[in-house]
């Protein structure tokens, strides 16, 4: 288990590449006592939810495709793209040069426990996903 302010500060560290590359803005972090913790990033198109369910273990990345600058329905597929649905349809497009470039971003950063290498996975997932997914 980890604390919700730690949950949100590898977060912040991991998924900076959202803010600096992707002109994402953080626009949420929510702690819900010690059992589930969010934070969303949104651009103009997208909001990014990096979210921890802590009882259960559960990491969930989720990219919603805003409609009108609105949040789709959570269960349209179209529009509510799982991170492990849109890496089965990213990384057949992906060569291995580009994953080696990505990952080289990532060396500066360290994961001390499974949660933050699950975060720190997910982050380099993400940053190659989202190159390559049409707005």
């Amino acid at each position: 288990m980890i604390e919700g302010k730690k949950y949100i500060e590898i977060v912040k560290q991991f998924y900076s590449f959202l803010e600096t590359e992707f002109s994402f803005k953080k626009v949420n972090e929510a702690i819900n006592g010690n059992v589930f913790y969010d934070v969303e990033y949104k651009n103009r198109e997208r909001i990014v939810s990096i979210s921890y369910e802590n009882i259960e273990g559960h990491l969930e990345i989720v990219v919603f495709i805003l409609q009108n600058g609105k949040l789709p329905d959570y269960d349209d597929k179209t529009k509510t793209l799982h991170l492990s649905q849109l890496k089965a349809q990213v990384l057949s497009m992906v060569d291995k040069s580009e994953i080696s470039l990505n990952n080289e971003y990532f060396i500066m950063f360290s994961a001390n426990n499974e949660l933050e290498r699950k975060l720190l996975k997910g982050a380099k997932e993400l940053r190659l996903c989202l190159k390559h997914i049409p707005v």
